[in-house]
């Protein structure tokens, strides 16, 4: 529409009166949009704020290892004599260790063969039985590498068997046979030169003395003569290896170990022994102070940073007179109120220090935490077990035999008396009688069909002539080199005494049974062996009921509803206390989860602020369409008022025009 007319003579420019008069009518618009800007920025700082939590979250979370403060140290005196590491059930102390020779693996070789490719014997299917255990007694011909009046005794670990054919009976064959069977013997082909050159070696794969190897052979002739070894009987093999264990001194105390990596001599400390000494050498286990500072200063720095960007995205400037964007924001408050008064709480169950101040950990006037060393340093020399009560999660048994577990969500923080009605057991099987010929004859009294822990498997013991203590060994072997129950993680012990056997599962509580039969089972075990089932153990936790599940002790109910303890032994009735603990990354963490929950402070703050955005979307959207019928009226309106001013001009001309042509008749 054009705002002027030449001809019209009016002076109104329409589109300039109604872009001022909108212009005013528009601020409600800027308002809004800076509403929004402030909501967004708000949203913003939020967004910041989560992060943060989430990352104090994620330190609060290292923090709850309670390794990180029990961490202990082991250093060699030498280490090209041996190497030592520690872990919290260590003692500090110094150890001194003679070493007097290294545990080392059997090694055999064969007789050599004109070739490694040339098939040995017919080629009929043939099992190699591999059994590994112990030679005692008799003479060993170290130029010969043969024994003598010796006797072979299996460890009972079971025997593993590999099949060999016309595919792969030749060396090679024979040998990748062996190493991909995985048997625990390690097969290679070495040329020696000689007009037979091509000879099997064998090394078993495990170290020590009770890891030698017997091997039976079932099927070709040809490949008995070659690989059959009894070091009780025919020797096929040469032994250029003596299996032996690792004999050492530690405190002047004689030790002998089947492998050169120790975990069982210094309660806590793996030793590991590279070579022999010609002069004592010492490990020394410490504390390692220097991890639990690094780790209190770690947990005071989390929250530092945090508190900093609590302050950054609520605070005051004096100088320039400005707040920050969530200056005296409830939720701001909220967080900082509720972290500040947690870590002012004292620690309940964890035994002599309760409150940060204790290890030096103290509140600043800046609202920042700092950390006093010295104080510090003093309380890890004077209590160092009770300082990762106050961070981590921390349950801890007075009597020796009873150890925590683990704890669920529903388990309250105290000291919780334990007391045993019933020691866990396991199951077992005993012979009725001693065993009835210590002869073992192929499809006689070879064939036994066991049950263990409700796994079942069937076995066939090797034919020949035992001892008792030989043939419980036989047995023991044959049934835990079962694929069924090794997979199943059951085995068994077998002992005996006088002739008679007792097979013992390796597990304990009431899933723990021990059952055979099978055509060998009369002779071994009499006509009515007794199979007595494992017991659970049974008892209370804080005077509450308790679920026994072998071991392990389950509370039932109370503020121990989920607490998990091991009794390994001992006597009924009283057995000490548990102590458990929430120390603070514990119950920070679980604040920070319903902090940053989808129903959370975080969430509702975002929620709100989401929410107001899209009013002022709905009101910025009605405001619109408001303002364009406003501008659409103001502009037919000043319109109107044009063609008005254009008809009221085009009449004032006609009238001058007229009243001049009248004025012109007249003179």
């Amino acid at each position: 529409m054009a705002t002027t007319s030449a001809t019209s003579g009016s002076n109104i420019d329409v589109a300039s009166i109604v872009s001022q008069l909108m212009t005013v009518e528009q601020r409600p618009l800027a308002a809004l949009a800076k509403k929004e800007a402030s909501y967004q920025a708000k949203l913003s700082a939020i967004g910041t704020l989560q992060g943060a939590l989430s990352s104090f979250q994620s330190a609060l979370l290292a923090m709850s290892d309670i390794s990180k403060f029990q961490t202990m140290t082991a250093a060699s005196s030498d280490s090209m004599v041996l190497s030592a590491t520690a872990t919290s059930k260590a003692i500090a102390g110094t150890y001194t260790l003679d070493v007097t020779s290294l545990a080392q693996a059997q090694k055999l070789v064969a007789a050599g063969q004109t070739s490694s490719t040339a098939g040995i014997g017919t080629g009929v299917a043939t099992t190699l039985t591999f059994d590994f255990g112990t030679i005692a007694g008799g003479a060993f011909d170290s130029a010969s590498g043969k024994y003598t009046g010796s006797t072979f005794t299996s460890n009972g670990n079971g025997t593993k068997t590999v099949t060999i054919d016309a595919t792969n009976n030749s060396l090679q064959g024979i040998r990748d046979a062996i190493n991909s069977a995985n048997v625990g013997v390690t097969a290679t082909i070495i040329n020696d030169g000689s007009g037979t050159p091509y000879r099997l070696a064998l090394a078993s794969s495990a170290i020590g003395s009770s890891n030698s190897l017997k091997i039976s052979v079932a099927g070709d002739a040809a490949l008995g003569s070659l690989l059959a070894h009894d070091p009780a009987a025919t020797q096929n093999l040469s032994e250029t290896v003596t299996a032996q264990n690792a004999n050492f001194k530690v405190n002047g105390v004689s030790v002998s170990k089947s492998s050169n990596t120790v975990t069982d001599v210094i309660e806590g400390v793996t030793l590991t022994l590279q070579k022999t000494t010609t002069t004592s050498a010492s490990v020394t286990v410490a504390r390692d102070t220097a991890s639990i500072q690094s780790s209190v200063a770690a947990f005071a720095k989390a929250y530092n940073d945090l508190n900093k960007t609590l302050k950054d995205v609520s605070s005051y400037d004096p100088a320039t007179k400005k707040g920050a964007i969530l200056q005296g924001d409830a939720v701001v408050r909220g967080i900082q109120s509720q972290v500040r008064a947690m870590l002012n709480n004292p620690v309940s169950g964890a035994g002599a220090l309760t409150h940060l101040s204790q290890i030096g950990v103290t509140f600043q006037k800046d609202g920042t935490l700092a950390v006093d060393s010295t104080k510090l340093s003093a309380a890890i020399t004077s209590n160092p077990t009770d300082i990762a009560a106050l961070f981590a999660t921390v349950g801890k048994a007075s009597d020796s035999l009873v150890s925590y577990t683990s704890a669920a969500s529903t388990v309250k923080a105290g000291s919780y008396a334990v007391n045993i009605a019933q020691l866990a057991t396991q199951g077992n099987l005993v012979g009725s009688a001693a065993v009835g010929t210590l002869t073992i004859a192929t499809g006689g009294n070879d064939a036994l069909n066991v049950t263990v822990n409700g796994v079942s498997t069937s076995v066939t013991l090797a034919a020949g002539t035992y001892t008792a203590a030989t043939l419980a060994a036989e047995v023991q072997a044959k049934i835990n080199g079962a694929s069924a129950l090794s997979s199943a993680g059951a085995s068994v012990a077998v002992t005996e005494s006088g002739g008679v056997f007792t097979l013992t599962s390796n597990s304990y509580g009431s899933t723990s049974n021990v059952t055979v039969s099978g055509t060998g089972a009369i002779n071994l075990l009499g006509g009515a062996p007794i199979s007595t089932a494992g017991l659970d153990v049974a008892g209370t936790i804080d005077g509450q009921a308790a679920t026994g599940s072998g071991q392990f002790l389950t509370g039932d109910a109370g503020n121990v509803l989920g607490l998990k303890v091991q009794v390994s032994g001992g006597a009924l009735g009283a057995r000490g206390t548990v102590n458990y603990s929430h120390g603070y990354s514990y119950t920070l963490d679980n604040l920070m989860d319903s902090m940053l929950a989808s129903d959370g402070l975080i969430a509702g703050k975002t929620k709100g602020l989401n929410s107001s955005i899209t009013d002022i979307g709905k009101q910025r959207d009605a405001l619109n369409v408001r303002l364009a019928a406003l501008q659409k009226q103001y502009t037919a309106q000043f319109a109107a008022l044009d063609v008005m001013l254009s008809k009221m001009n085009q009449t004032s001309l006609y009238l001058t025009q007229q009243l001049a042509t009248l004025s012109n008749m007249n003179s």
